[in-house]
């Protein structure tokens, strides 16, 4: 294995982990800025309720540390190696199940597309 591709390998899981990270921030996101960005975006009315609270929050918390797992994993890819073809296979198999919510859920085609570009990064690991 080259030494180039673990590099890559590397720096697509740092991308990821970091991006995926950043979503710790939404658990104290106030529920204004959740509303706006709702509005913004073109989703309709945000429904206020301790559920939606609950899971937008529980959400946000899970995809944090999904980041931070593969930032671990990025900083050895060869030790973690097990755990890089894991991780791809997951956000593949995620990735797909998330289609078929956006499709059910009827979400916006920008917002679909968005999501399937990070089960295309994913999908670069497997040949790693």
């Amino acid at each position: 294995m080259t030494s180039t591709r673990v590099w890559l390998i590397a720096a697509l899981l740092r991308l990821a982990g970091v991006i995926t990270g950043c979503a710790f921030f939404a658990i104290v996101l106030p529920v204004d800025w959740m509303i706006a960005t709702n509005e913004w975006l073109g989703l309709g009315v945000f429904p206020r309720s301790p559920l939606v609270d609950y899971l937008t929050r529980s959400i946000a918390a899970l995809y944090g540390f999904h980041g931070c797992l593969l930032l671990i994993i990025a900083s050895d890819p060869v030790k973690y190696r097990a755990l890089v073809w894991y991780a791809a296979a997951m956000n593949i198999g995620f990735g797909i199940i998330l289609l078929a919510i956006d499709l059910h859920a009827g979400m916006p085609m920008f917002w679909t597309m968005a999501e399937d570009r990070q089960s295309s990064r994913s999908a670069s690991c497997w040949r790693f």
